[in-house]
């Protein structure tokens, strides 16, 4: 786990600083720089071409990891990888024609409820094709066990970008439209400065030779895309699905907002999988059983305690934090709540999905994520247009708890092992405990001063109990390594 600790402890921090510009953007700087009608419509472009992006890829960013340590001679290897350069063009170029030849059928459809999306559709594409790219470039450094430039370029950079197009725009530098089309910008800049930090450390050589296993490795990037899609599907389906049911498009800036405080909680899981990725793939590949287990567990334990800590500082401190951003983004602490738990039980699960999609049974717990994610369509079609944007959470909420639980138990079919130990119990029970008592309880002060004084003293009671009840090593290890410098 030094590997792990290292780079994700680097990638930890770089992840939490770029949701803190992200922070800065989504509560105060978009909510007030812009109107809620342009946030809607960029929430809904983002959110449009992260469900896009996997189809996009076709797959290459996850089939690099999993395959390239079974290359073991120069040529296979940089035949493999010439044909993961150009396997997101497979789909395309096919779907650009497409979006050319019925465009005006596609805006029609897409813009029945607001208008105003009409004219940005190529926006999504664009954008979309940007993070395929980037993530195939990241991919390619993934496996070489550098991930901290490519987590930095992933969390920050584009959270930078946005932050500086929105003073521009504020202090009418540029207009709104080109506000719009500098956000497109940022990602396409993105993957070119990834592409080139990529061929630094690994030029391509193109090689068109026969490559072993292509049936294997064509069928399960075919198959990814699924799995991907999914991943992503539950995740931003609602804000697509919310353009589609309910009006103004302003809807889907309020509902971002509260997903974006309670997805905070998924930072340490996002930094720690850029290595547990590769490295859960190495063991899968080597048959390595016991190190599986290990880093299986002790990922979930490490993961569980970290995210858990974000968890009781946004639920505890949730009330406070509407009340210093514009009211009409305040009516979302049901979403905080159903997305924070549901966040939460992502985390617990510590390696999962990167055991079950480098593993040979990645087929069938495609067909899982297929029916959840009919699943998850049917839950917001029935209950959106009864609870709005409450409604959605929930159908996002449920989408994810059967699916996790699902996966949580198919790796215990075919590996035999579970995430949970003992020490998940004391750390769910520290949790309950620190809810239950702070909950209700604030200071009578300006709600910054509120926020600051619960978070330090959340912090130094939860971070006594986690060390004296020593529920995960590497946790208790790297906070006594932190004590003792400080001393």
């Amino acid at each position: 786990m030094g590997i792990v600790i290292n780079q994700s402890f680097k990638n930890t921090i770089t992840t939490y600083l770029g949701f803190g510009i992200g922070a800065i953007n989504a509560l105060f700087l978009y909510t007030n720089f812009i109107t809620d009608e342009y946030y809607g419509l960029v929430a809904y472009i983002l959110s449009a071409a992260n469900i896009m992006m996997p189809l996009m890829a076709f797959g290459a960013h996850n089939t690099i990891v999993k395959f390239y340590s079974t290359f073991k001679t120069k040529n296979s290897l940089n035949s493999f990888l010439t044909l993961m350069l150009l396997l997101p063009l497979v789909l395309s170029i096919p779907v650009a024609i497409v979006g050319y030849l019925a465009y005006d059928a596609i805006a029609d459809i897409l813009s029945q409820k607001n208008e105003i999306v009409r004219s940005y559709l190529w926006y999504i594409f664009i954008t979309a094709i940007s993070m395929s790219y980037f993530e195939v470039f990241y991919a390619w450094m993934k496996v070489q066990m550098q991930t901290v430039f490519g987590n930095f370029m992933k969390e920050i950079f584009h959270r930078v970008g946005a932050m500086t197009l929105l003073f521009l725009v504020y202090f009418n530098v540029i207009t709104i439209d080109q506000f719009l089309m500098g956000i497109v910008g940022v990602y396409v800049l993105r993957a070119f400065i990834m592409m080139l930090y990529a061929f630094t450390k690994r030029l391509p050589v193109f090689r068109f030779n026969k490559i072993d296993k292509l049936s294997s490795i064509l069928k399960y990037s075919s198959l990814i895309i699924i799995a991907g899609s999914i991943a992503t599907l539950i995740l931003d389906l609602d804000k697509v699905m919310l353009n589609n049911f309910i009006e103004p498009i302003s809807v889907v800036a309020h509902y971002s907002v509260a997903v974006f405080i309670a997805t905070v909680i998924a930072v340490p899981q996002r930094a720690m999988h850029q290595i547990l990725l590769p490295l859960t793939a190495k063991f899968l590949n080597e048959n390595n059983k016991t190190e599986l287990k290990d880093l299986y567990q002790r990922s979930s334990l490490t993961l569980y305690v970290i995210s858990g800590f974000i968890f009781l500082l946004i639920v505890l401190n949730i009330n406070e934090l509407y009340d210093i951003i514009p009211p009409e983004f305040s009516g979302g602490l049901i979403v905080v709540f159903l997305i924070s738990v549901a966040k939460l039980y992502d985390n617990l699960l510590g390696n999962n999905n990167a055991i079950l999609f480098n593993s040979d049974y990645y087929r069938i717990v495609l067909l899982f994520g297929v029916i959840l994610a009919v699943l998850a369509v049917v839950l917001n079609l029935i209950l959106i247009p009864l609870y709005g944007i409450n409604g959605s959470a929930l159908a996002t909420f449920i989408a994810i708890i059967v699916y996790n639980t699902i996966k949580v138990y198919f790796v215990n079919q075919k590996f035999g092992m579970l995430p949970f130990t003992s020490e998940t119990l004391k750390i769910s029970i520290v949790l309950l405990c620190i809810v239950l008592g702070f909950y209700f309880w604030d200071f009578p002060f300006n709600p910054f001063v509120n926020i600051a004084l619960k978070s330090i003293i959340i912090a130094i009671v939860y971070g006594i109990l986690i060390l004296k009840l020593n529920v995960s090593e590497d946790i208790s290890s790297m906070m006594m390594k932190y004590l003792r410098l400080k001393k």
